[in-house]
C-alpha cells in the first residue's frame, strides 16, 4: 500500500470565496481533507463593548453592522431585548411594519444564499446577478422606509423611526406575485441542474444530533431535518397572529439547505400577502425617551433572523448605558460545525459547503 505524508495549507485569509476576510488551515491527504481548523477574528470591531459606551437608542446603528445584509432583522432582535428590558408596550402598527420588514430581510439573505451559492460552484454571475437584480426592488422599499438601502437604523425600542410612506404598501402588493415568481423560477431553472446536483447532493452532510449538539440554528438547522422555529418556538412580537409553516428537509446537505432557503421564501411571502391586508392604522412608535434608564437588572430576547436565532443579551445598572450588551450571532455558531461537514470531502467541496452554510463575517467577528 502507498504510504503518503499529509500537507496543511491555508486557504485565505484573502481567497475571494469564502464570504469575508475568513481562513482555513487545511490539513490533506492528497486532495481529501483529513482536518480543517477555522480561524477568524480578522473583522473583530469590539462593537459589544463599544455600545457599553452609548446609549440605548445610540446603539442601534451598531445593530446594522452585525450582518449588514440582514440591517432590519439585527434592529428588531436589539430593540425586543430593550423593550423586555425597561417593559415597552410597542403599538400594533409598528408590530406589523416590523414583520413586514423582517420577512422582506429574510428574502434579501435568501435570495443572495443561493445566488453566492452558484457562485462559489463556478456558475459565474448569472445567478448572483438574478438575485440581485430582486434584492434591489425590495431595498427600494427600505430606503423608502427609512432613508437607506442597506444600513437601515429603522426599527427602534417602541416601534419604528418613521411610519410608512402612503406608497410603501401598495408598491409591496404588486411586489409579493413578482416575487413569487421568481422563486418559481429558480426552482424551474436551477434545482435539476445536473452539474450542481453532482456537487451538492451528499456533500456537507450534517445530521440531525450533530446539528442539535453544535447548536446550530436557521436553514441550516431544519434541513438537517430540525422542525425549530422561534417565530413558532417562542413566539415574539405578533407572529402568533400569521398562518405559516415551518419546512425541513432530511438529507442535511448542500442541496438540503439550497431548497430549505426555497421554501422558506414561499412561507416569508405568505406572511406578507397577510401582513399587508390586515396592518391597522394607528401610532407607529411609543415614546422613548432619547436617554433611556430601564430599572436594574438583565434581559435576553431573540428572534428568528435570516440566518438563524439571533440574539441580544443586555444588563442594566440603571444608567442611561447597558452595563453589557452581549450579542448571539448565528454565523459564528453555524460555522462551529463546519469541520465535521468537510471531513471526508475534497478541497474544490470546501468553498461549496460553506457557501451553504451561509455566513456573514462581520457576524461572526462583532
Amino acid at each position: 500500500m502507498l504510504k503518503t505524508e499529509t500537507i496543511t495549507i491555508n486557504m485565505g485569509p484573502q481567497h475571494p470565496s469564502t464570504h469575508g476576510v475568513f481562513r482555513m488551515v487545511l490539513t490533506l491527504n492528497g486532495e481529501t481533507i483529513v482536518d480543517l481548523k477555522p480561524m477568524f477574528g480578522y473583522l473583530h470591531r469590539g462593537l459589544e463593548k463599544t455600545s457599553e459606551s452609548r446609549t440605548y437608542l445610540q446603539a442601534v446603528p451598531f445593530t446594522d453592522r452585525l450582518d449588514y445584509i440582514c440591517s432590519m432583522s439585527n434592529n428588531f432582535a436589539y430593540a425586543v431585548a430593550v423593550e423586555k428590558l425597561a417593559g415597552i408596550e410597542v403599538p400594533l402598527r409598528a408590530e406589523y411594519i416590523r414583520v413586514i420588514m423582517a420577512e422582506l430581510t429574510r428574502l434579501v439573505n435568501h435570495m443572495l444564499a443561493v445566488g453566492f451559492l452558484f457562485n462559489d460552484l463556478g456558475a459565474w454571475y448569472t445567478p448572483v446577478v438574478y438575485a440581485f437584480r430582486e434584492r434591489e426592488r425590495i431595498l427600494d422599499l427600505f430606503e423608502m422606509a427609512s432613508g437607506s438601502r442597506m444600513m437601515c437604523n429603522y426599527i427602534r425600542p417602541g416601534g419604528v423611526a418613521a411610519d410608512l410612506p402612503a406608497e410603501f404598501l401598495p408598491q409591496l402588493r404588486k411586489m409579493i406575485p413578482h416575487l413569487e415568481n421568481f422563486v418559481r423560477e429558480i426552482r424551474f431553472y436551477l434545482s435539476d441542474n445536473e452539474i450542481f446536483k453532482a456537487r451538492a447532493v451528499g456533500v456537507g452532510f450534517l445530521p440531525a444530533d450533530m446539528a442539535v449538539a453544535y447548536s446550530i440554528t436557521g436553514p441550516v438547522l431544519r434541513a438537517s431535518g430540525v422542525k425549530y422555529d422561534v417565530r413558532k418556538a417562542e413566539p415574539y412580537s405578533i407572529y402568533d397572529q400569521f398562518e405559516f409553516d415551518v419546512p425541513t428537509q432530511v438529507a442535511g446537505d448542500v442541496y438540503a439547505r439550497y431548497l430549505q432557503r426555497l421554501d422558506e421564501m414561499d412561507e416569508s411571502l405568505k406572511i406578507l400577502r397577510q401582513a399587508v391586508e390586515r396592518i391597522p392604522d394607528g401610532e407607529y412608535a411609543t415614546k422613548v425617551p432619547s436617554r433611556l434608564r430601564p430599572p436594574k437588572g438583565e434581559a435576553y430576547a431573540r428572534i428568528e433572523a435570516p440566518k438563524g436565532e439571533l440574539g441580544f443579551y443586555l444588563v442594566s445598572d440603571g444608567s442611561p448605558n447597558p452595563y453589557r450588551w452581549r450579542n448571539r450571532p448565528p454565523s459564528l455558531i453555524n460555522l462551529s460545525a463546519l469541520r465535521e461537514m468537510c471531513l471526508g470531502h475534497k478541497v474544490a467541496d470546501v468553498v461549496t459547503i460553506l457557501g451553504s452554510i451561509d455566513i456573514t463575517l462581520a457576524d461572526v467577528d462583532r
